[in-house]
C-alpha cells in the first residue's frame, strides 16, 4: 500500500496531494495499538515516519451502535448485520457517554489530555464481521496517538450495496496494476 502510494505521488509530482481511504487497522498508526507487540507495521505508521508531520493527517472512524454491511467470512455474501452497543470502557463507549452525537475530534489538540492517552479498546469492523463475538472486535488503542482526527458516529446505518457482486473463483480474478509490473 505504501509503495503504491509513493509511486502515485512521484508520478503526479511534488505538488500532488492524496486522500487514502483505508480501514482503521491500515490507516491508524500501528505503534499505538497492540500491532506493535507483533512487530507489525501498517500504512499509517509508514507514511507518518517517511513524511513530514505537517504533510500527513490520519483520520479514524468509530461508532457506538447501528448496522453494517459485511460477510461472515472472506468471499461470503454481504449481509446487513447489527452493530451492538460498544463495550463499556471502549473508545466508542467513551465518545457515546461524552457526546451521544456525531462528533469530529481533532486529536492533535487533545493529545496533552492525560485521560485520552489511555489504551482502550477501539472497535474494528471489517469486511468479515461477527457481531456475536464482539469481544474479539476491539484493538487496544491510544486514540490521540493512533490518529490525528477521529470521526465518531453515534449510530451508523449499513450501506446499501449498489448491486450484488458474485464471488469470483481464483481463475476469474483479473490481474491488476501494479501487481503485474
Amino acid at each position: 500500500m505504501t509503495e503504491t502510494l509513493d509511486r502515485m505521488m512521484q508520478h503526479h509530482g511534488t505538488g500532488a496531494r492524496a486522500l487514502v481511504w483505508a480501514h482503521n487497522t491500515h490507516i491508524g498508526d500501528a505503534r499505538f495499538t497492540d500491532m506493535v507487540e507483533g512487530d507489525m507495521v501498517n500504512l499509517g505508521q509508514l507514511v507518518r515516519t517517511q513524511h513530514e508531520p505537517d504533510d500527513v493527517v490520519l483520520v479514524g472512524f468509530g461508532s457506538y451502535q447501528g448496522s453494517v454491511i459485511a460477510g461472515r467470512e472472506w468471499e461470503a455474501p454481504l449481509q446487513r448485520m447489527p452493530l451492538p452497543p460498544a463495550r463499556p470502557g471502549s473508545w466508542e463507549d467513551v465518545c457515546h457517554q461524552a457526546f451521544a452525537q456525531d462528533t469530529l475530534l481533532l486529536l492533535s489538540r487533545l493529545e496533552a489530555t492525560p485521560v485520552l492517552n489511555q489504551r482502550r479498546g477501539h472497535r474494528a469492523v471489517g469486511v468479515v464481521y461477527h457481531p456475536e463475538a464482539e469481544i474479539g472486535n476491539y484493538v487496544p488503542t491510544v486514540l490521540p496517538r493512533r490518529y490525528d482526527a477521529f470521526l465518531y458516529l453515534d449510530t451508523t446505518q449499513a450501506l446499501h450495496p449498489l448491486r450484488d457482486v458474485p464471488a469470483r473463483s481464483q481463475a476469474d480474478v483479473p490481474e491488476t496494476y501494479p501487481s503485474g509490473v
